[in-house]
């Protein structure tokens, strides 16, 4: 049974399993309270995204391990691949680092710098994880804190094997789960690489890599 990871500043569990995320440091909107329920809201370039569903976009992570490539789905999550292409395209995410690993469950990142660091980010999204798509291996998913079912920004994770505990099992904080908006494609080795990366427990995280495994560079492929 995984650890608790630490996906940023809030230590939190979901059911028997321990896990923490997003912690990133937010400008702009505040994520509804957890007893809420998300307002009906039009994104035109989420409406755009999901219009083109039969284009699914590529993005490439050229990380210090080697390319992953990753097919998003904008017809299950428009908003999500649209916040995630927002990053990508703005360059947010080069330089940054997978921060926090664990062999045979997830590798984190999307957030920090090399010298941990907490990057800036937009506001928080909607959460569309109840888009039945499944938290299978390969499938990149975004972190969120514990009790704020909407509060993805930045962080993403990668699933290395089939975690159905993460999926989406209910309308409660603690059952919603986590938005799979796309899958790798290829780089699946460098994926196993990075998850048998040596870590050490810090002060700021349990299971950060010894030898940084750091995102050169992330951008669109087509």
């Amino acid at each position: 049974m995984p650890s608790v990871l630490h996906f940023g500043c809030n230590l939190w569990t979901v059911g028997a399993i321990g896990l923490a995320v997003a912690g990133c440091q937010r400008s702009g909107e505040s994520a509804r309270p957890a007893n809420q329920q998300p307002a009906k809201q039009t994104d035109p370039a989420a409406a755009e995204a999901a219009s083109s569903a039969e284009y699914f976009p590529t993005v490439v992570l050229e990380t210090s391990s080697g390319k992953l490539t990753i097919k998003l789905d904008p017809q299950a999550a428009p908003r999500t691949v649209h916040n995630f292409l927002h990053y990508v395209q703005s360059g947010f995410y080069n330089q940054t680092i997978f921060h926090q690993v664990e062999t045979g469950y997830v590798v984190l990142g999307g957030g920090y710098t090399a010298d941990l660091a907490e990057k800036q980010t937009r506001y928080p999204i909607p959460n569309e994880a109840a888009n039945g798509r499944k938290n299978r291996r390969g499938t990149v998913a975004m972190a969120r804190a514990a009790d704020v079912i909407d509060s993805s920004a930045c962080q993403f994770f990668i699933n290395l094997t089939d975690n159905a505990h993460l999926d989406h099992r209910g309308d409660q904080p603690d059952k919603f789960g986590y938005c799979v908006f796309g899958e790798v494609i290829e780089g699946l080795e460098v994926l196993d690489q990075i998850a048998g990366t040596k870590v050490q427990a810090t002060e700021q995280f349990e299971k950060l890599p010894v030898e940084t495994v750091l995102i050169e560079a992330a951008y669109r492929q087509r």
